[in-house]
C-alpha cells in the first residue's frame, strides 16, 4: 500500500493582513495534485486543521470542496481527514456518513466505539483533536485533565489495537519544535502528549506542528504545514510524506512548491533598492525586510514596495536597537535606589559628580 500524509492546510488563513486562499489554491492544484498524479496513492491522509478557523470564509469552503472532488470523484482516491484544533468538529463532520459511501472519511468528533477504518485493507484509527473536557464528558472519566490524559484514555478505549494499524492524530508531542503560526493548545505543558502513547500503532501520522522535522522518529511524523504561515518558518521546506509498505513502513518526501515563497531580506535601504541586487531576487515573494541603516529613513515602505510589492513586515534595526536599549535602561533604573537615581540625575544635569553636601541632603531626604 502507498499513501500520502499531509496536514495543516489552514484554508482561509490570513498572514499579516494578506488573505492566502489564492496561494493555497495554487499550491494545491499545481503542486499537491501533481504529486498525487505521479505517485498514484491508495489513500490520502489529512491530519487536521483543514481550515484556519471554526467558521471559515466561503472561498476556503469552496476550495476544500473542489479538492474533495478532484481527489475522491475525479481520481477515485479514498481520503481520511480529521479535525484539528482550528476546525469546528461538528461543521467538518456534516454529512460524513453519506460522504463515506464514496470514499471520503471525515472524522470531526471523537467516537472511540467506532473502531478502525479499513482503507485498502489497512486499519486506520483516526483520532481528531482531543479537548480534555470533551473527552472527560464522552468517556465519563473525571481524572482526565490534560491532553496526555485524554489521548491515553482514548487509546485505552479502543481496546486491542489491530496489527499493522495506523493512527492519524492532531497533537503536540512533547519535545516537538514549535513555530509562531501554531495556536497554543493550553498553558505550559498541559497541551503536550508523550510520544510513547503512540507505541501500539505501526505508524502515526500527525498534524499540528508546522515543522516537518518537529520530532525525529521512524514511526511517528509530522508532515508539516501546506505552506509557510509565519516568518519563523522561512528556513523550512514544505512537503508531503509518501508512505509505502514493504514489510514495514518506509517514508520519503515530495516537496511542495508555492507560487510565492516567504523569505527575509536584510540590508540597508540603498542595498535592497540597487538593481544589481533586486534583479537577482524573486521580487514578488512574501517578504519580511530588515533595514540595517543607522540613520532615520523617510517612508522606506513606500520606496521598497516599488520593487517588492508583497512586503508583509518591515523591521528597522535602528528602532529595534533603541527599543532594546530603552528596555535595558528601564530595567536598570527599576533596580536602583531612589538615592542612586537622584545622583545620576544631578550628574546628567550638571555634568559633574554631586558634592558631599548634596549627597548628604539626598541621604537625609531633604530633596
Amino acid at each position: 500500500m502507498k499513501w500520502i500524509h499531509t496536514a495543516d492546510w489552514h484554508l482561509g488563513k490570513i498572514v499579516h493582513g494578506r488573505h492566502m486562499t489564492e496561494d493555497q489554491r495554487n499550491i494545491l492544484f499545481h503542486s499537491f495534485l501533481q504529486i498525487v498524479d505521479e505517485e498514484r496513492p491508495d489513500a490520502v491522509i489529512i491530519a487536521g486543521d483543514l481550515y484556519d478557523r471554526a467558521v471559515p470564509p466561503v472561498e476556503a469552503v469552496d476550495l476544500l470542496d473542489e479538492m474533495w472532488r478532484e481527489l475522491v470523484l475525479n481520481r477515485g482516491i479514498p481520503v481520511v481527514a480529521i479535525a484539528g484544533n482550528h476546525d469546528s468538529a461538528e461543521r467538518l463532520e456534516y454529512s460524513s456518513k453519506l460522504l463515506r459511501q464514496v470514499g471520503l472519511h471525515i472524522v470531526g468528533k471523537l467516537d472511540p466505539t467506532s473502531g478502525p477504518l479499513d482503507v485498502a485493507g489497512v486499519p486506520f484509527y483516526p483520532i481528531p483533536f482531543l479537548e480534555p473536557a470533551r473527552v472527560r464528558h464522552i468517556l465519563g472519566i473525571d481524572s482526565i485533565r490534560t491532553h496526555h490524559d485524554a489521548l491515553e484514555a482514548v487509546i485505552e478505549a479502543y481496546g486491542t489495537i489491530e496489527k499493522d494499524a495506523i493512527t492519524i492524530g492532531h497533537s503536540f508531542v512533547a519535545g516537538g519544535l514549535e513555530t509562531d503560526s501554531e495556536r497554543q493548545l493550553s498553558v505550559g505543558t498541559a497541551g503536550q502528549v508523550a510520544k510513547g502513547l503512540y507505541e501500539p500503532f505501526s505508524y502515526t501520522a500527525l498534524g499540528h506542528l508546522h515543522n516537518r522535522d518537529a520530532i525525529q522518529s521512524e514511526r511517528i511524523a509530522y508532515s508539516g504545514s501546506l505552506m509557510k504561515y509565519s516568518f519563523s518558518e522561512v528556513n523550512h521546506e514544505k512537503s508531503v510524506d509518501i508512505l509505502e509498505w514493504n514489510g514495514q513502513w518506509t517514508r520519503r518526501r515530495r516537496a511542495l512548491t508555492p507560487e510565492r515563497d516567504m523569505r527575509q531580506l536584510t540590508g540597508t535601504l540603498n542595498e535592497l533598492l540597487a538593481p544589481t541586487f533586486y534583479q537577482q531576487q524573486k521580487t514578488d515573494d512574501y517578504l519580511k525586510i530588515v533595514l540595517t541603516d543607522d540613520t532615520a529613513l523617510h517612508d522606506p515602505m513606500a520606496k521598497l514596495r516599488t520593487v517588492y510589492p508583497n512586503i508583509l513586515h518591515l523591521e528597522l534595526e535602528l528602532l529595534r536597537r533603541q527599543e532594546q536599549t530603552s528596555t535595558f535602561e528601564r530595567e536598570t533604573l527599576e533596580r536602583r535606589s531612589v538615592e542612586e537615581v537622584y545622583l545620576q540625575f544631578f550628574e546628567a544635569v550638571h555634568d559633574r559628580t554631586a558634592p558631599d553636601a548634596v549627597k548628604q541632603m539626598i541621604e537625609e531626604g531633604d530633596v
